[in-house]
């Protein structure tokens, strides 16, 4: 036995910060990132009612501000969010910083489509 506690080895990640559920999700997004206007597009391959990981080859850097917009089947949003995490090759997970009407109503509806259709 090593005398460690079960939670002296654990890591904490953005996992841990996540407080909203996240759902399987495809949506075509173009990021504007607001200081430098650096381009980034790519596909979401999940969405909750904080954030999204979107899935580019890439990304922009960790805290940068940018604006979001996801299309799916004709439908828009358009947010400003953050930048929380950066995969290198793989993505990054962003965070809604300001989600205004009709955009909230959007997001919404799709959290509460992807609930009740599991």
């Amino acid at each position: 036995m090593t005398g460690r506690s079960p939670d002296s080895t654990r890591v904490v990640g953005v996992r841990d910060r996540r407080y909203t559920i996240r759902f399987p999700f495809a949506a075509d997004a173009e990021l504007i990132e607001v200081d430098a206007g650096q381009q980034s597009v790519g596909v979401t391959s999940d969405i909750s009612l904080g954030g999204c990981f979107i899935c580019t080859s890439k990304p922009l850097p960790v805290n940068s501000r940018a604006r979001l917009r996801l299309s799916r089947k004709g439908q828009i949003l358009d947010a400003l969010v953050v930048v929380r995490i950066v995969k290198p090759r793989v993505g990054m997970g962003i965070e809604f910083f300001d989600l205004e009407p009709p955009n909230d109503e959007v997001l919404a509806a799709w959290i509460d489509y992807l609930r009740h259709n599991r």
